[in-house]
């Protein structure tokens, strides 16, 4: 297997020890997440939050069989969000490993095979009233169980959660999490909630944080896992641009050195052509020619560089479903285990959550992705360890914003936020700092190590609640910042740092934690800026001290004090790499779209500056920059940009009563 990094595209580019620790084994089996989780063993209500391949359904297994024969529980009942995931709770033998006991499912109590919705509901109901222990089922067939049964029929069970982002405190609209709040007020059950990505794509919370606050949470972060891996050493996150329909620009978006998923948009995107099997078929053209299909149904396709053979697997096409069965098939039995069963995967909405291709090297996924639920579920698939595997990359091709499309600003907004949650990715994926308060210029303590950063005027966690929110929901807070609507506005500069750091954070840590005082939000606060400016940086060593790059200057970390920290916009790096990253025509259109989204102009002030406009063309024939550091030239050029933007607002408004 041929490894090929792009650091040059590359946003976020992470490197790892391979220390090996996160994938070895205790005496009882379990690796290092897993002893974490087995620790907390005993919460009637435990939070697991670990990344794809940390061994989250094992941990899973050890903790249910503990529970069934050490703490008085009958019965363990396991939710998957897809048939395809249950594979992952299938019989395993844990004894000869050292663990007490194995973990056996028999074959009735997989309501995750094939049937019917109202059978699969009478084959639960049969299993609550028997005597077998374990049961694995959807979420589906878990929401319709519950509907069929009270709350007291759970009375003594553990119910676990796989992939629990799924769940919502939207009670109104979200099933799932209606059920589970019912359990806890209704039933003496326990709850495992097991998730690689806390945070949901619709910024709604997981919980109402009285729930939340029931939960004992288990963090085993993404920087621990990798660097505890064998063979990974390095992963990248990086964009590619793309002009017109992406499927012409895909070619130069693919490495076909690498084992790759290939993401198309949905239908509804706009960056899909909305004509799917169209889509796989040029992307199919663009590496090379068809020569037909195996057994399996996966396509043989002769490069058109070299002439190799390329084996594809389309999960796009859903016309022939015992066809894609097949495929499907196949990958989970054959191409998990070998990595010549096949190259490349085409999907569209499948090979994301509990998807597990080891070999995969590559995510190549077309468009901006509004969920970074979503975004982290598609890294996770390639970020598994697997022998010859030593770099992971995921490739986001994305529209690039145009001057003359009328959606400019949408796609300015996307870039943006693409980009950002590139780098929050990338927080997530770096070592973890611990902030500590600086009192004099000795101040410091011998249990401080190269993580711990001392900042003058830091306020320090003084309540548990702070502490746990610290140490298990910095990444899930930096999350629901980056999804408020004025982010994109802060990630370009145009609300200054102080109105940031200091107004729209707290205000969104708030609504987030109702329960919180304003001393707590406070310093919530200001881990949250310190974690996100210091991770933004860059640290560079002289001798024997460090300094650190923050905006555009390097300063002593031996200085840093905490109102600094807050003169620094920590989303500003988004916008320098987006400068970077696109050509100074599109730059500008990106800057005309952001100055006209903040611009406090009226339509008296630009229509009475329009005469001025013209004169300002005919003598210098050119339009007026509204970048100048002219100010005349600079408000004439504002002027400009909100006499376009109003006009093509109306020429919308127009085209959307027409075609009602």
């Amino acid at each position: 297997m041929i490894d090929h990094a792009r650091p040059q595209n590359n946003v976020v580019n992470v490197e790892y020890a391979q220390s090996g620790k996160s994938v070895s084994t205790n005496e009882l089996g379990m690796r290092e997440m897993q002893q974490r989780v087995y620790e907390a063993r005993g919460a009637q209500y435990l939070l697991i939050k670990a990344p794809p391949a940390s061994g989250k359904s094992r941990a899973l297994m050890f903790v249910g069989l503990d529970k069934l024969f050490n703490q008085g529980l009958r019965k363990v009942i396991v939710a998957v969000p897809e048939r395809s995931i249950g594979g992952s709770f299938a019989s395993t033998n844990l004894t000869e490993h050292g663990f007490f006991a194995d973990w056996v499912l028999k074959e009735e109590n997989n309501l995750c095979n094939p049937g019917s919705s109202a059978g699969k509901v009478e084959a639960f109901r049969r299993f609550m009233e028997g005597s077998d222990p374990i049961l694995v089922c959807t979420h589906a067939t878990l929401r319709f169980a519950f509907d069929a049964l009270q709350p007291e029929a759970f009375n003594n069970c553990v119910v676990a959660i796989d992939e629990f982002h799924h769940v919502s405190a939207d009670l109104e609209n979200n099933r799932l999490g209606k059920l589970i709040r019912s359990i806890m007020a209704n039933s003496n059950a326990h709850v495992i909630a097991m998730t690689g990505s806390y945070f949901r794509g619709d910024s709604l919370p997981v919980l109402d944080p009285e729930d939340e606050a029931k939960f004992t949470p288990v963090t085993f972060n993404y920087y621990d896992q990798l660097n505890g891996y064998e063979h990974l050493k390095s992963l990248g996150i990086g964009h590619h641009f793309y002009q017109g329909q992406y499927t012409d620009s895909i070619a130069e978006a693919l490495n076909l050195e690498h084992k790759t998923i290939i993401h198309i948009p949905s239908v509804q995107s706009g960056d899909s052509t909305k004509d799917k099997f169209e889509e796989v078929g040029k992307i199919m053209d663009a590496i090379g020619v068809v020569e037909g299909h195996d057994e399996h149904g996966i396509y043989l396709v002769r490069r058109r560089d070299n002439g190799e053979i390329l084996r594809i697997a389309d999960l796009v096409d859903d016309l022939d479903q015992k066809a894609r069965a097949e495929v499907l098939h196949y990958l989970s039995t054959v191409a998990s285990k070998d990595p010549d069963a096949v190259d490349i995967i085409i999907a569209l909405g499948m090979a994301k959550e509990g998807f597990d291709w080891p070999f995969a090297q590559e995510a190549l996924t077309i468009g901006y992705r509004a969920s970074l639920t979503e975004i982290i579920q598609i890294i996770g698939r390639v970020t598994r360890d697997a022998p010859g595997k030593t770099h992971a990359q995921f490739t986001n091709l994305i529209a690039q914003p145009d001057a003359d499309d009328d959606d400019v600003t949408i796609a300015v907004n996307n870039m943006l936020k693409a980009i950002t949650a590139s780098l929050l990715m990338e927080q997530v994926l770096a070592p973890n700092f611990n902030f500590k308060a600086k009192l004099s210029d000795d101040d410091q303590d011998s249990s401080d190590d190269e993580n711990t950063v001392r900042i003058i005027g830091f306020k320090e966690p003084t309540t548990d609640r702070v502490r746990q929110i610290v140490a298990t929901d910095l990444n899930d807070l930096k999350a629901t910042i980056l999804q408020d609507e004025t982010f994109a506005k802060a990630a370009a500069g145009s609300l200054d740092p102080e109105t940031t750091n200091k107004v729209l954070i707290p205000k969104i840590i708030r609504r987030r934690y109702p329960e919180l005082s304003e001393g707590e939000v406070e310093q919530v606060r200001q881990q949250v800026i310190a974690d996100s400016v210091i991770k933004n940086g860059e640290v560079r060593e002289v001798g024997d001290q460090r300094f650190i790059r923050m905006a555009d200057k390097f300063v002593d970390i031996e200085k840093l004090n905490i109102n600094l920290i807050d003169s620094i916009n920590p989303f500003q790096r988004a916008f320098e790499v987006m400068s970077k990253s696109v050509t100074p025509r599109v730059l500008a259109s990106i800057q005309d779209a952001i100055t006209t989204s903040k611009l406090q102009i009226t339509d008296e002030e630009a229509m009475q500056l329009w005469p001025k406009i013209q004169s300002f063309v005919k003598m210098n024939r050119k339009e007026p920059n509204p970048r100048s550091e002219n100010a005349i030239e600079r408000r004439l050029g504002e002027a400009l940009l909100y006499l376009r933007d109003k006009k093509r607002r109306m020429r919308d408004q127009q085209e959307g009563a027409a075609s009602e």
